[in-house]
Protein backbone atom coordinates (compact mmCIF):
# COMPACT_ATOMS: atom_id res chain seq x y z
CA UNK A 1 0.00 0.00 0.00
CA UNK A 2 2.85 2.39 0.77
CA UNK A 3 4.28 1.86 -2.72
CA UNK A 4 0.92 2.52 -4.39
CA UNK A 5 0.34 5.62 -2.23
CA UNK A 6 3.75 6.99 -3.19
CA UNK A 7 2.90 6.48 -6.84
CA UNK A 8 -0.45 8.24 -6.38
CA UNK A 9 1.31 11.20 -4.76
CA UNK A 10 3.43 11.58 -7.89
CA UNK A 11 0.22 12.92 -9.49
CA UNK A 12 1.26 12.20 -13.07
CA UNK A 13 -0.50 9.16 -14.47
CA UNK A 14 0.47 9.29 -18.13
CA UNK A 15 2.14 6.64 -20.27
CA UNK A 16 5.13 5.09 -18.57
CA UNK A 17 7.40 2.08 -18.78
CA UNK A 18 8.57 -0.63 -16.41
CA UNK A 19 12.13 -0.07 -15.29
CA UNK A 20 14.87 -2.63 -14.76
CA UNK A 21 13.98 -2.96 -11.09
CA UNK A 22 10.53 -4.34 -12.06
CA UNK A 23 11.93 -7.33 -13.95
CA UNK A 24 14.69 -7.80 -11.39
CA UNK A 25 12.14 -8.05 -8.57
CA UNK A 26 10.49 -10.93 -10.45
CA UNK A 27 13.87 -12.62 -11.06
CA UNK A 28 14.77 -12.33 -7.38
CA UNK A 29 11.38 -13.54 -6.16
CA UNK A 30 11.39 -16.66 -8.33
CA UNK A 31 14.91 -17.49 -7.19
CA UNK A 32 14.07 -17.02 -3.50
CA UNK A 33 10.70 -18.74 -3.53
CA UNK A 34 11.19 -21.52 -6.06
CA UNK A 35 14.94 -21.77 -6.67
CA UNK A 36 14.21 -20.99 -10.32
CA UNK A 37 16.78 -18.87 -12.12
CA UNK A 38 15.41 -16.88 -15.03
CA UNK A 39 16.75 -14.02 -17.13
CA UNK A 40 15.06 -10.60 -17.11
CA UNK A 41 14.72 -10.68 -20.88
CA UNK A 42 12.45 -13.74 -20.67
CA UNK A 43 9.74 -11.69 -18.93
CA UNK A 44 6.79 -10.26 -20.84
CA UNK A 45 3.80 -8.32 -19.52
CA UNK A 46 0.16 -9.32 -19.47
CA UNK A 47 -2.78 -7.53 -17.80
CA UNK A 48 -3.80 -10.85 -16.27
CA UNK A 49 -3.03 -14.53 -16.43
CA UNK A 50 -6.26 -15.28 -18.31
CA UNK A 51 -5.40 -12.59 -20.83
CA UNK A 52 -1.88 -14.00 -21.00
CA UNK A 53 -2.81 -17.56 -21.82
CA UNK A 54 -5.59 -16.43 -24.17
CA UNK A 55 -3.19 -14.26 -26.16
CA UNK A 56 -0.68 -17.12 -26.10
CA UNK A 57 -3.32 -19.35 -27.71
CA UNK A 58 -3.70 -16.67 -30.40
CA UNK A 59 0.06 -16.42 -30.85
CA UNK A 60 0.92 -20.11 -31.03
CA UNK A 61 -2.00 -21.71 -32.85
CA UNK A 62 -4.59 -21.09 -35.53
CA UNK A 63 -8.38 -21.40 -35.54
CA UNK A 64 -9.30 -25.08 -35.76
CA UNK A 65 -6.09 -26.28 -34.10
CA UNK A 66 -6.44 -28.63 -31.14
CA UNK A 67 -5.80 -27.40 -27.57
CA UNK A 68 -5.71 -29.91 -24.70
CA UNK A 69 -7.32 -29.12 -21.35
CA UNK A 70 -7.38 -31.38 -18.30
CA UNK A 71 -10.69 -31.11 -16.44
CA UNK A 72 -11.84 -30.55 -13.82
CA UNK A 73 -9.91 -27.34 -14.29
CA UNK A 74 -10.08 -23.55 -13.98
CA UNK A 75 -13.08 -22.71 -16.14
CA UNK A 76 -11.62 -19.77 -18.14
CA UNK A 77 -9.53 -22.41 -19.92
CA UNK A 78 -12.71 -23.53 -21.68
CA UNK A 79 -13.69 -19.97 -22.60
CA UNK A 80 -10.26 -19.16 -24.00
CA UNK A 81 -10.12 -22.26 -26.18
CA UNK A 82 -13.68 -21.99 -27.48
CA UNK A 83 -13.62 -18.22 -27.80
CA UNK A 84 -10.54 -18.26 -30.02
CA UNK A 85 -12.07 -20.84 -32.35
CA UNK A 86 -9.75 -23.68 -31.39
CA UNK A 87 -10.80 -27.32 -31.01
CA UNK A 88 -10.95 -28.30 -27.36
CA UNK A 89 -9.51 -31.72 -26.58
CA UNK A 90 -10.37 -32.99 -23.10
CA UNK A 91 -7.83 -35.13 -21.25
CA UNK A 92 -9.58 -35.58 -17.87
CA UNK A 93 -7.56 -36.06 -14.71
CA UNK A 94 -7.78 -39.41 -12.89
CA UNK A 95 -9.15 -39.43 -9.36
CA UNK A 96 -7.34 -41.99 -7.21
CA UNK A 97 -7.39 -42.19 -3.40
CA UNK A 98 -8.64 -38.64 -3.00
CA UNK A 99 -6.10 -36.99 -5.35
CA UNK A 100 -6.04 -36.15 -9.04
CA UNK A 101 -3.34 -37.47 -11.38
CA UNK A 102 -2.53 -36.95 -15.05
CA UNK A 103 -4.01 -39.64 -17.29
CA UNK A 104 -1.08 -40.00 -19.67
CA UNK A 105 -2.47 -43.04 -21.50
CA UNK A 106 -5.61 -41.09 -22.32
CA UNK A 107 -3.49 -38.10 -23.36
CA UNK A 108 -1.54 -40.15 -25.89
CA UNK A 109 -4.78 -41.43 -27.40
CA UNK A 110 -6.34 -37.95 -27.64
CA UNK A 111 -3.47 -36.26 -29.50
CA UNK A 112 -4.29 -35.58 -33.15
CA UNK A 113 -2.28 -34.32 -36.10
CA UNK A 114 -3.51 -30.78 -35.51
CA UNK A 115 -2.97 -30.67 -31.73
CA UNK A 116 -0.78 -27.64 -31.04
CA UNK A 117 -1.10 -26.70 -27.37
CA UNK A 118 -1.74 -28.06 -23.88
CA UNK A 119 -3.06 -25.79 -21.13
CA UNK A 120 -1.59 -26.83 -17.80
CA UNK A 121 -2.83 -25.68 -14.39
CA UNK A 122 0.18 -25.84 -12.05
CA UNK A 123 -0.68 -25.86 -9.13
CA UNK A 124 -4.00 -27.38 -10.04
CA UNK A 125 -7.24 -25.49 -9.57
CA UNK A 126 -9.70 -26.68 -8.21
CA UNK A 127 -8.06 -29.83 -6.81
CA UNK A 128 -5.07 -28.15 -5.19
CA UNK A 129 -2.34 -30.48 -6.46
CA UNK A 130 1.23 -29.19 -6.43
CA UNK A 131 2.37 -31.33 -9.37
CA UNK A 132 5.77 -32.84 -8.64
CA UNK A 133 8.78 -32.96 -10.95
CA UNK A 134 8.20 -36.56 -12.01
CA UNK A 135 4.57 -35.90 -12.96
CA UNK A 136 5.44 -32.77 -14.90
CA UNK A 137 8.42 -34.35 -16.65
CA UNK A 138 6.35 -37.27 -17.90
CA UNK A 139 3.68 -34.91 -19.19
CA UNK A 140 6.20 -32.59 -20.81
CA UNK A 141 8.00 -35.46 -22.52
CA UNK A 142 4.82 -36.53 -24.31
CA UNK A 143 4.32 -32.95 -25.47
CA UNK A 144 7.90 -32.70 -26.69
CA UNK A 145 7.54 -35.93 -28.66
CA UNK A 146 4.40 -34.61 -30.32
CA UNK A 147 5.53 -30.99 -30.82
CA UNK A 148 2.84 -29.67 -28.47
CA UNK A 149 3.64 -26.38 -26.73
CA UNK A 150 2.63 -26.20 -23.05
CA UNK A 151 1.07 -23.02 -21.66
CA UNK A 152 1.42 -23.34 -17.90
CA UNK A 153 -0.80 -21.28 -15.59
CA UNK A 154 1.27 -21.00 -12.39
CA UNK A 155 -0.61 -18.17 -10.70
CA UNK A 156 -1.00 -20.14 -7.43
CA UNK A 157 2.71 -21.04 -7.29
CA UNK A 158 3.39 -19.10 -4.08
CA UNK A 159 0.50 -20.67 -2.16
CA UNK A 160 2.04 -24.03 -1.28
CA UNK A 161 1.23 -25.98 1.90
CA UNK A 162 3.87 -27.41 4.24
CA UNK A 163 5.40 -30.63 2.97
CA UNK A 164 5.06 -29.68 -0.69
CA UNK A 165 6.82 -27.38 -3.11
CA UNK A 166 6.04 -25.67 -6.38
CA UNK A 167 7.91 -27.01 -9.39
CA UNK A 168 8.09 -24.42 -12.19
CA UNK A 169 7.62 -26.31 -15.42
CA UNK A 170 10.32 -24.33 -17.22
CA UNK A 171 12.76 -24.94 -14.39
CA UNK A 172 12.94 -28.71 -14.89
CA UNK A 173 15.23 -28.77 -17.93
CA UNK A 174 16.39 -26.59 -20.80
CA UNK A 175 14.54 -28.79 -23.29
CA UNK A 176 11.24 -28.36 -21.45
CA UNK A 177 11.90 -24.63 -20.94
CA UNK A 178 12.16 -24.18 -24.70
CA UNK A 179 8.76 -25.82 -25.16
CA UNK A 180 6.65 -23.94 -22.64
CA UNK A 181 5.25 -20.56 -21.68
CA UNK A 182 4.73 -19.87 -17.96
CA UNK A 183 2.00 -17.47 -16.78
CA UNK A 184 2.40 -15.95 -13.30
CA UNK A 185 1.24 -13.01 -11.20
CA UNK A 186 1.29 -11.60 -7.66
CA UNK A 187 -2.50 -11.23 -7.75
CA UNK A 188 -3.52 -14.43 -5.91
CA UNK A 189 -0.63 -14.21 -3.45
CA UNK A 190 -1.09 -10.56 -2.52
CA UNK A 191 -4.75 -9.98 -3.50
CA UNK A 192 -3.92 -7.45 -6.23
CA UNK A 193 -6.06 -8.77 -9.11
CA UNK A 194 -7.72 -5.37 -9.54
CA UNK A 195 -4.36 -3.85 -10.49
CA UNK A 196 -4.27 -5.91 -13.71
CA UNK A 197 -0.59 -6.81 -13.64
CA UNK A 198 0.83 -10.23 -14.41
CA UNK A 199 3.67 -11.61 -16.49
CA UNK A 200 4.76 -14.47 -18.68
CA UNK A 201 8.16 -16.16 -18.56
CA UNK A 202 9.12 -17.26 -22.07
CA UNK A 203 12.67 -18.66 -22.37
CA UNK A 204 12.29 -19.44 -26.10
CA UNK A 205 13.17 -16.28 -28.02
CA UNK A 206 11.04 -17.19 -31.02
CA UNK A 207 8.03 -17.77 -28.81
CA UNK A 208 8.67 -14.52 -26.93
CA UNK A 209 8.69 -12.51 -30.15
CA UNK A 210 5.48 -14.18 -31.37
CA UNK A 211 3.69 -13.51 -28.09
CA UNK A 212 4.77 -9.88 -27.87
CA UNK A 213 3.68 -9.28 -31.45
CA UNK A 214 0.14 -10.32 -30.52
CA UNK A 215 0.19 -8.25 -27.32
CA UNK A 216 1.53 -5.08 -28.89
CA UNK A 217 -0.99 -4.88 -31.71
CA UNK A 218 -3.88 -3.90 -29.34
CA UNK A 219 -1.44 -2.08 -27.00
CA UNK A 220 -2.00 -4.59 -24.19
CA UNK A 221 1.67 -4.47 -23.27
CA UNK A 222 1.58 -1.00 -21.68
CA UNK A 223 0.52 -2.04 -18.18
CA UNK A 224 -0.96 -0.42 -15.11
CA UNK A 225 1.28 2.06 -13.29
CA UNK A 226 -0.13 1.14 -9.88
CA UNK A 227 0.14 -2.57 -10.62
CA UNK A 228 3.77 -2.08 -11.56
CA UNK A 229 4.50 -0.40 -8.23
CA UNK A 230 2.56 -3.03 -6.29
CA UNK A 231 4.26 -5.99 -7.96
CA UNK A 232 7.73 -4.63 -7.37
CA UNK A 233 6.99 -3.83 -3.72
CA UNK A 234 5.32 -7.19 -3.07
CA UNK A 235 8.12 -9.21 -4.63
CA UNK A 236 10.76 -7.14 -2.85
CA UNK A 237 9.25 -6.90 0.64
CA UNK A 238 6.49 -9.53 0.78
CA UNK A 239 8.23 -12.64 2.13
CA UNK A 240 7.28 -12.24 5.78
CA UNK A 241 3.71 -11.27 4.92
CA UNK A 242 3.41 -14.39 2.75
CA UNK A 243 4.81 -16.59 5.52
CA UNK A 244 2.09 -15.33 7.84
CA UNK A 245 -0.57 -15.77 5.18
CA UNK A 246 0.42 -19.39 4.51
CA UNK A 247 0.28 -20.19 8.21
CA UNK A 248 -3.20 -18.68 8.46
CA UNK A 249 -4.46 -20.47 5.34
CA UNK A 250 -3.25 -23.82 6.60
CA UNK A 251 -4.95 -23.22 9.93
CA UNK A 252 -8.13 -22.33 8.04
CA UNK A 253 -7.89 -25.60 6.15
CA UNK A 254 -7.44 -27.62 9.35
CA UNK A 255 -10.49 -25.85 10.80
CA UNK A 256 -12.55 -26.66 7.69
CA UNK A 257 -11.48 -30.31 7.55
CA UNK A 258 -12.23 -30.84 11.24
CA UNK A 259 -15.59 -29.10 10.89
CA UNK A 260 -16.79 -31.38 8.11
CA UNK A 261 -15.43 -34.51 9.78
CA UNK A 262 -17.26 -33.69 13.01
CA UNK A 263 -20.44 -32.02 11.76
CA UNK A 264 -21.13 -33.00 8.17
CA UNK A 265 -19.06 -36.10 7.32
CA UNK A 266 -21.06 -36.71 4.13
CA UNK A 267 -19.02 -33.91 2.55
CA UNK A 268 -15.64 -35.26 1.50
CA UNK A 269 -12.79 -32.77 1.42
CA UNK A 270 -9.92 -33.07 -1.05
CA UNK A 271 -6.78 -32.36 0.94
CA UNK A 272 -4.92 -29.51 -0.79
CA UNK A 273 -1.23 -29.38 -1.50
CA UNK A 274 -1.52 -25.79 -2.72
CA UNK A 275 -3.93 -22.84 -3.18
CA UNK A 276 -6.66 -21.48 -0.89
CA UNK A 277 -9.37 -23.14 -2.99
CA UNK A 278 -10.80 -26.34 -1.54
CA UNK A 279 -12.69 -28.99 -3.53
CA UNK A 280 -15.71 -30.34 -1.68
CA UNK A 281 -17.55 -33.52 -2.70
CA UNK A 282 -21.30 -33.34 -1.96
CA UNK A 283 -22.19 -36.41 -4.05
CA UNK A 284 -23.12 -38.50 -0.97
CA UNK A 285 -26.33 -36.48 -0.73
CA UNK A 286 -27.40 -37.79 -4.17
CA UNK A 287 -28.73 -34.40 -5.23
CA UNK A 288 -28.52 -32.68 -8.59
CA UNK A 289 -25.90 -29.98 -9.06
CA UNK A 290 -28.68 -27.41 -9.32
CA UNK A 291 -30.20 -28.54 -6.02
CA UNK A 292 -26.86 -28.47 -4.20
CA UNK A 293 -26.17 -24.98 -5.47
CA UNK A 294 -29.66 -23.70 -4.64
CA UNK A 295 -29.51 -25.05 -1.08
CA UNK A 296 -26.27 -23.15 -0.57
CA UNK A 297 -27.67 -19.97 -2.07
CA UNK A 298 -30.75 -20.23 0.11
CA UNK A 299 -28.40 -20.54 3.10
CA UNK A 300 -26.57 -17.39 2.05
CA UNK A 301 -23.36 -19.11 0.97
CA UNK A 302 -21.77 -18.51 -2.42
CA UNK A 303 -19.52 -21.32 -3.66
CA UNK A 304 -18.35 -22.17 -7.17
CA UNK A 305 -20.37 -24.94 -8.78
CA UNK A 306 -18.25 -27.96 -9.61
CA UNK A 307 -19.70 -28.31 -13.11
CA UNK A 308 -18.15 -24.95 -14.01
CA UNK A 309 -14.84 -26.81 -14.04
CA UNK A 310 -16.09 -29.49 -16.42
CA UNK A 311 -18.60 -32.31 -16.24
CA UNK A 312 -16.10 -34.17 -14.05
CA UNK A 313 -16.95 -31.63 -11.34
CA UNK A 314 -20.53 -32.82 -11.00
CA UNK A 315 -21.39 -33.24 -7.32
CA UNK A 316 -18.58 -30.92 -6.21
CA UNK A 317 -18.40 -27.33 -5.00
CA UNK A 318 -15.32 -25.13 -4.59
CA UNK A 319 -14.86 -22.99 -1.49
CA UNK A 320 -12.37 -20.15 -0.97
CA UNK A 321 -10.73 -20.23 2.48
CA UNK A 322 -8.70 -17.07 1.88
CA UNK A 323 -10.82 -15.13 4.34
CA UNK A 324 -11.03 -14.32 8.08
CA UNK A 325 -11.75 -17.43 10.13
CA UNK A 326 -14.92 -15.89 11.50
CA UNK A 327 -16.28 -15.63 7.95
CA UNK A 328 -15.26 -19.21 7.19
CA UNK A 329 -16.84 -20.47 10.39
CA UNK A 330 -20.13 -18.72 9.64
CA UNK A 331 -20.16 -20.13 6.11
CA UNK A 332 -19.56 -23.67 7.40
CA UNK A 333 -22.33 -23.39 9.96
CA UNK A 334 -24.69 -22.27 7.20
CA UNK A 335 -23.66 -25.20 5.00
CA UNK A 336 -24.24 -27.61 7.89
CA UNK A 337 -27.69 -26.19 8.56
CA UNK A 338 -28.64 -26.30 4.87
CA UNK A 339 -27.81 -30.00 4.52
CA UNK A 340 -29.10 -31.23 7.86
CA UNK A 341 -32.58 -29.74 7.63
Amino acid sequence: MDAVKRRVEHEVFGYTFRGESYNQSIVNWLKRRHNWEIKPEWISFSPGVVAGFTMAIEAFSNPGDGVIVQPPVYFPFFDSVNGTGREMIENPLKLENGRYYFDLDDLKQKITANTRLLLLCNPQNPGGMAWNEKELTELAQICLENKILIISDEIHSDLIFDGYKHTPLAGISEEIAQNCVVCMAPSKTFNTAGLTTSFLVIPNKRHLVAYERVMRLPHLHMGNIFGTAALEAAYTHGDEWLAQLLKYLQENYVFLERFFNENLPEVKVMRPEATYLIWLDFSAFRLTDETINQKLIDAGVGLNRGVQFGKQGSGYMRINIGCPRTVLEEALFRIQKAFQE
